[in-house]
């Protein structure tokens, strides 16, 4: 049978005439997820590198968020041939690779979501859903079609490789942690200070030169208007625990300390 599969996120890049928006699904629930697939967000990131997700949420996420329109990246938790191997196992189309520092780092992610003789993909079609068990005609000759790469660079040193990233065969797309990169330039938690702004613009350039799509996280409503503006092809701007947490500290300002605020007052 053929695999029928929503275009691949690098295919979404390709097609799109604007930024792509999208958030984070950190909380492990598919409920959640399913709540987020379906509210018009073009994308949509299952984190295993900051959250409690395990193979078994991703799946039932992947399986939630496979009845609506919006594409499902996975985040895995490191660069590492066997959890990239899993994840693509349990049909996961869209990959994000943090902490990716270097060409050679670049070059092992590609490796990892390809089979030999183009990379190291261990073979289990017969075993996993990315091949629905065995039933998709030509799945191990045709995987890299249907799949997308995405590396993040979180470093000062992956900002000075960002072009060598890009020009790697089988990247479709380079994502910049600001939180992370801030860090490794000495500016922790100044995300949208000038010089992790200006690193973050140096690699919108670099990416860009090489041909392909770049973006960003960045929740702060007016750094992503602003890298939207700088020519991001894609951004997140939430997460669904965040989202919860800002969310719920609202309720409680209006209604408590409101309510204690008032009684003071008599």
């Amino acid at each position: 049978m053929p695999l029928h599969l929503a275009p691949s996120f690098r295919a979404r890049l390709a097609s799109s005439e604007r930024a792509l928006v999208g958030m984070w699904a950190c909380s492990g629930s598919p409920l959640v997820t399913e709540v987020a697939a379906g509210s018009g967000l073009d994308w949509l990131l299952i984190d295993m590198e900051h959250s409690a997700n395990t193979l078994e949420s991703v799946l039932l996420q992947l399986q939630a968020a496979a009845a609506y329109p919006i594409a499902p990246l996975v985040r895995v938790a490191s660069n590492d041939t066997v959890a990239i191997k899993q994840v693509l196992d349990l049909g996961a189309q869209n990959i994000i690779v943090p902490m990716v520092s270097s060409a050679a780092e670049a070059q092992a992610a590609v490796a990892a979501t390809r089979y030999p003789p183009e990379g190291v993909r261990g073979v289990g079609s017969a075993l996993a859903r990315s091949a629905r068990w065995n039933r998709v005609d030509r799945y191990l000759q045709e995987s890299a079609a249907h799949t997308s790469l995405t590396v993040q660079i979180e470093t000062a040193a992956g900002v000075e490789a960002a072009a060598d990233i890009a020009a790697i065969d089988g990247i479709d797309a380079v994502f910049v942690g600001p939180s992370d990169l801030s860090a490794s330039m000495g500016l922790l938690g100044q995300q949208t200070h000038p010089s992790v702004v200006a690193a973050v613009e140096h690699v919108f350039s670099a990416v860009q030169a090489a041909g392909k799509p770049v973006g960003v996280n960045a929740f702060d409503p007016v750094a992503a208007d602003a890298y939207i503006a700088a020519g991001a092809d894609f951004v997140a701007v939430g997460a669904d625990v965040a989202l919860l947490a800002r969310a719920s500290e609202a309720l409680a300002a209006r209604f408590i300390i409101a309510e204690a605020t008032e009684r003071a007052s008599y």
